[in-house]
């Protein structure tokens, strides 16, 4: 399948850990305008920081809500995409309530995600939702029903994983998320995408963007040695 972007505009630049030092957080906004990539993914406290190092270009920046393991109180996750968009954030990557969705409790995931769906989309430029599923540690029916969710409370894409948690993006997932979203729905591919071949198999499946820390070995034709 032909990319409908140059391959550059599909990655998200990721730096998400914890030990992640200023000036490797400025090493990747570099890089970031140096390839023209979708966007800068980094945790919420570097949300100032990347919106000025960003500013006046075309990279966008996405920033992480309830990372990494969704298990926070929503109203926590509100404040925390509240204040980041407040201080530049393009984009909201938020991870599910992954026990939640396991226990059945499928009204309290959508609002959920309805609740950080309302912050990010009361703005005027709109900021972009996106819904970390963790798939690794899903069943195919779990995965299906959280993309439904997402979708049902207003996100603008699903996500497969944070990396953190065990697993990674894969092919198949992305086909099933696809399918399951339809044809206008973001699905981001993130976890373990490390080389220009496995992003062009992830986008080829259905992603509309791809996370990777390898960003620029991908657009060199190297493969990553970078772990998320």
């Amino acid at each position: 399948m032909p990319l409908s972007l140059p391959l550059n505009k599909y990655i998200d630049h990721t730096l998400l850990k914890p030990e992640s030092t200023r000036t490797q957080i400025e090493q990747v906004c570099a890089e970031a305008l140096k390839y023209d990539f979708a966007s800068v993914c980094v945790n919420t406290s570097w949300t100032k920081l990347c919106a000025d190092l960003l500013k006046g270009g075309s990279v966008k920046l996405c920033v992480t809500c309830g990372f990494a393991l969704g298990a926070c109180t929503t109203m926590v996750k509100i404040f925390e995409a509240d204040q980041a968009i407040g201080a530049g954030a393009d984009e909201v990557d938020m991870v599910m309530n992954v026990g939640a969705l396991k226990s059945g409790l499928v009204d309290f995931v959508r609002e959920d995600i309805a609740g950080v769906a309302q912050v990010c989309h009361r703005s005027q430029r709109r900021t972009v939702l996106k819904v970390i599923i963790e798939t690794f540690l899903l069943t195919d029916v779990e995965k299906r029903l959280a993309c439904t969710l997402a979708k049902d409370a207003g996100a603008d894409f699903v996500k497969t994983c944070t990396g953190f948690n065990g697993g990674s993006a894969t092919v198949d997932d992305i086909r099933l998320m696809r399918a399951t979203v339809g044809p206008d729905m973001g699905v981001k591919a993130s976890g373990g995408v490390r080389t220009f071949e496995q992003a062009l198999a992830m986008i080829d499946a259905g992603a509309s963007r791809v996370g990777t820390s390898s960003g620029p070995a991908i657009m060199n034709g190297q493969p990553g040695t970078a772990s998320y």
